[in-house]
């Protein structure tokens, strides 16, 4: 699997069974906290390899750094931040890569290992849509950069970007799950419509399920709303079938960082996740509320 496949990330057979997965991200500050910051670009970059199904298991780490305006000793706490949830995935840091940036920015490059990848490509109809993370991370993070963010709504929000997928890739493996991809730059409804277009089938989504981070509806009715947001609605409009309110809607383009996992379950399926929709016959997403 490479890029042709709009999937979360590379996978490279090595054998019958066994096979690399490979992935790469990194961003510029989106909180105030420099740990924060650190463990929310560890736990954005491990996601990908969680939703192909994998197990992280080496780690590059990347930073830029303007060191004529930011100490090292900032820069260490982002380290120590990236460090400390790579540590918590069981992922060794085996090396790394710093230059000189006019403005900070920092990820990883993370190599997993995965026995059976799960692909964006497999949703079949009559299947369940399932989310794991609430979101509203994009709105979030703007309101706080325009110093307009309540620090409960902002503690909420960290605690769920620097929430490992571990776990939750590994109940929907045990589900028997048929497609999976994680939410981040691209919104709810982008990575979706990946899915969608990658399975050759359409969905039904129930706007009012789709769980929100708390203030994010506030926030976003209150002018909160990044320029990636924007974009992602623009292109998605032309997809959609079906109406809803415009700040849900608005919301559910947010891009978002180190979301969660939008999956396609077998019908029947009991599993401790919202369920957003269903998959239907068609390519076309359709919004019906209840």
């Amino acid at each position: 699997m490479g890029i042709g496949t709009n999937d979360d990330a590379g996978v490279y057979r090595l054998s019958e069974g066994r096979a690399l997965v490979q992935t790469v991200d990194f961003f510029t500050p989106i909180v105030d906290d420099a740990f924060d910051w650190g463990r929310i670009g560890a736990a954005n970059a491990l996601s990908d390899v969680y939703a192909m199904g994998g197990q992280p298991l080496t780690a590059l780490q990347l930073i830029g750094w303007p060191r004529d305006q930011l100490s090292f000793e900032l820069a260490g706490e982002v380290v120590r931040g990236g460090a400390a949830v790579m540590a918590e995935a069981g992922c060794t840091i085996v090396g790394g890569h710093s230059i000189d940036a006019p403005e900070p920015w920092y990820g990883f490059a993370v190599t997993g290992l995965v026995d059976r990848p799960i692909t964006n490509a497999g949703a079949q109809v009559g299947d369940l849509l399932v989310l794991t993370k609430p979101i509203g991370t994009g709105v979030i993070t703007t309101a706080l950069k325009e110093g307009n963010c309540p620090p409960e709504v902002l503690a909420e929000a960290v605690e769920s970007m620097t929430t490992l997928n571990a776990a939750s890739a590994a109940s929907l493996i045990a589900l028997g799950v048929h497609a999976v991809t994680d939410v981040t730059g691209f919104g709810l409804l982008g990575h979706l419509v990946e899915m969608l277009d990658a399975s050759s089938v359409g969905a039904v989504l129930d706007p009012g399920a789709v769980p929100l981070l708390p203030g994010a509806r506030e926030l976003c009715a209150a002018g909160a709303y990044p320029g990636g947001s924007r974009r992602n609605l623009t292109a998605i409009r032309p997809r959609l079938v079906g109406d809803t309110d415009e700040i849900i809607l608005r919301l559910l383009a947010d891009a978002q960082t180190s979301g969660g996992l939008v999956a396609a379950l077998p019908p029947g399926t009991s599993i401790g996740y919202p369920v957003i929709g269903r998959v239907v016959a068609g390519g076309e997403l359709t919004l019906v509320s209840g």
